[in-house]
């Protein structure tokens, strides 16, 4: 799917469109490969499997987000969180920033 319109984020092995620089909701995020961004929405992903898993910030169910493109694994997805204080991210998208680039 090409996409020209607002900034966006995009996959930095395929150039795929992954989330619009309006769904940004924080760059104050951790995953393996190191910083990482929260988003509201996130576009042309496939989801793995759920899976409960523990994080810095509390217990979580997440599923795993790849590229629809080349396949490439890009964050994760938070399902459910087991703690009320993080409900407010069920729903939410986390993506690697070595995973993608910012497109103008």
């Amino acid at each position: 799917m090409e996409y020209s319109g607002n900034p966006l984020y995009r996959c930095r092995n395929c150039k795929n469109p992954l989330a619009l620089i309006d769904d940004l909701l924080s760059k104050n995020f951790i995953a393996k490969s190191g910083k990482a961004y929260m988003f509201q929405h996130a576009m042309n992903i496939v989801l793995g499997p759920k899976y409960d898993k523990q994080l810095i910030t509390g217990r979580y169910s997440i599923a795993d987000v790849f590229c629809s493109k080349c396949g490439e694994e890009l964050g994760w997805k938070y399902v459910q969180s087991y703690d009320l204080k993080n409900r407010y991210k069920e729903g939410k998208f986390i993506l690697e920033e070595l995973k993608m680039f910012q497109e103008y």
